[in-house]
């Protein structure tokens, strides 16, 4: 693991596993792994996602860390340049522990970030995690339906996101980050790749193709952290072969 992956792990663990065993958090992670797949309609909509202790440290330890090591090998592939202290601040809509937004600044060199989501836990948990990276974060508790065009070029992610909004909420985000990518941000969006849980994608991809975006499809291998690769393992899933599916607008 890189230096600050391995500090960022380290933190997490002292901080879900001072209060809770590891069998607790794996039982927690197959409810909540459930509650994505076979009940995300109506568990998403009513809050049950983070509603117990054990269900938010399943998704900081597992699917943070899962979400982050993804991220960074898209970003890889997809030949996402460093710019170093050039590099655009980086705005993490629905940052959940930040995960998503602290690979992309990590990736990029910037150092500068601004996580937004409507959970206070995952914005206590994003400012750990940005710190993890040394990065210069804030936070803001606000829906990213609300989202207000950046003052000054940025690069916007939206990780895992637009899948849990309602219909209305997301197709405002839609427009806000069309509006964005015209004023010179740049973009990523990661979804999973299963239809159910992003039937509308195929709009996006019409509506942002023009504006330059690309549009891929990913399954991967790759190797999380042991303690992620352990809660897998006990809770039945597969931690080293992820599927996303990407759109990506740079600016050269």
């Amino acid at each position: 693991m890189s230096v600050g992956l391995d500090q960022w792990m380290t933190r997490i663990e002292a901080r879900q596993l001072a209060n809770l065993q590891f069998a607790e958090v794996s039982r927690a992670l197959r409810a909540l792994s459930s509650a994505y797949v076979e009940r995300r309609h109506t568990a998403i909509a009513a809050g049950k996602t983070l509603d117990t202790a054990g269900k938010r440290a399943a998704f900081a330890l597992y699917y943070g860390p899962l979400h982050f090591v993804t991220t960074m090998r898209i970003l890889e592939a997809l030949a996402v340049p460093s710019h170093g202290a050039a590099s655009l601040p980086v705005l993490d809509l629905g940052c959940g522990t930040g995960a998503v937004g602290a690979a992309v600044a990590t990736w990029t060199g910037a150092r500068r970030i601004h996580g937004i989501d409507v959970h206070p836990w995952t914005l206590d948990e994003a400012r750990a995690t940005y710190a993890s990276f040394g990065l210069d974060a804030t936070v803001t508790r606000a829906s990213v339906a609300r989202l207000r065009r950046p003052t000054s070029p940025s690069f916007i992610v939206a990780g895992y996101v637009a899948n849990e909004l309602p219909a209305a909420e997301r197709e405002t985000l839609h427009h806000a980050l069309a509006d964005a990518v015209r004023r010179g941000s740049q973009l990523l969006v990661i979804e999973p790749l299963s239809g159910q849980a992003a039937p509308w994608w195929p709009e996006w991809v019409e509506s942002f193709t023009p504006l330059g975006a690309r549009a891929d499809t990913w399954q991967l291998t790759i190797s999380p952290p042991d303690l992620t690769m352990r809660l897998g393992t006990a809770a039945g899933l597969s931690a080293t072969s992820v599927k996303a599916r990407t759109l990506v607008v740079l600016r050269s």
